[in-house]
């Protein structure tokens, strides 16, 4: 008799279903999820002002999960302070300080904001004990000095939507970070990140969609959303030659026990 065929169950670490091009019927975005094999989601904080409509989704549905942060980009709302954070990160299905880090991209100047803020939020989950979802985009040697000098070690986290080098990878993995990887790995301009996917070990990998934004082929260009997080790990199984299931099977593994603190 053949052995049964193990289930797929994924899990969308990386998504933002608050946003207008989501929010408007939740109950759909999750009906598709489950389609899809995609089992939980991480909803992620961009600033304070909009945090409780993020934890209200978390508490609404019980396969989702948020954060607690304010994004390096943010700049019309309030400057998250240790206190702060650490008070919202208490609530039940808080498991992240973050989206933090670091981004050069947008900004110009004088960003020694950026950066102090940054260290707000490491000093924050050193303080509660929850890890890191960081964000790094053409800023990837101050964002490492920092996270050596607040001893980011401690709580470790997630690379959130990865497109840095292998050697940014391989410091990032030495602190105790995963690598997560979006939709951006099945783009056609992205050979360079799929060498980093192929070298990341599976156990230190994670798979996200970063909606509404990035959908991965064959629906880029369109609104993403959590079900389309197979797609990304369709990408990672046929780069690495593994069947889905394995792939499945290990970055929802890595993404509970990252995020060990689910539920509480």
């Amino acid at each position: 008799m053949n052995a049964p065929t193990p289930a797929i169950e994924l899990v969308d670490s990386h998504c933002h279903i608050d946003f207008p091009e989501l929010a408007g019927n939740i109950p759909a975005v999750l009906e598709r999820m489950a389609a899809n094999d995609v089992r939980h989601a991480l909803c992620v904080s961009v600033n304070l002002e909009d945090f409780p409509r993020v934890l209200g989704l978390a508490r609404a549905y019980p396969n989702v999960f948020a954060s607690v942060g304010v994004h390096p980009d943010s700049t019309a709302g309030a400057e998250p302070k240790v206190e702060c954070l650490v008070r919202e990160a208490q609530a039940r299905k808080i498991v992240a300080i973050g989206e933090t880090g670091l981004d050069y991209y947008r900004a110009s100047g004088d960003l020694e904001w950026q950066r102090q803020r940054f260290r707000v939020h490491i000093r924050a989950a050193r303080e509660i004990g929850k890890p890191l979802i960081i964000h790094c985009r053409e800023s990837a040697a101050d964002l490492l000095q920092i996270l050596r000098e607040e001893r980011a070690h401690e709580v470790g986290g997630v690379m959130h939507c990865f497109t840095e080098t292998w050697e940014v990878a391989a410091q990032a993995m030495e602190m105790n970070f995963l690598i997560s990887f979006s939709g951006i790995v099945t783009f056609r301009s992205a050979a360079a990140l799929r060498d980093v996917a192929l070298r990341v070990p599976m156990e230190r990998m994670l798979v996200e969609t970063d909606s509404p934004y990035l959908a991965p082929v064959p629906h880029r260009g369109k609104t993403n959303e959590p079900a389309f997080v197979r797609h990304v790990a369709e990408a990672i199984a046929a780069l690495r030659q593994l069947p889905l299931v394995d792939v499945a099977a290990a970055t929802t593994r890595n993404f509970f026990q990252v995020f060990a603190a689910l539920g509480t």
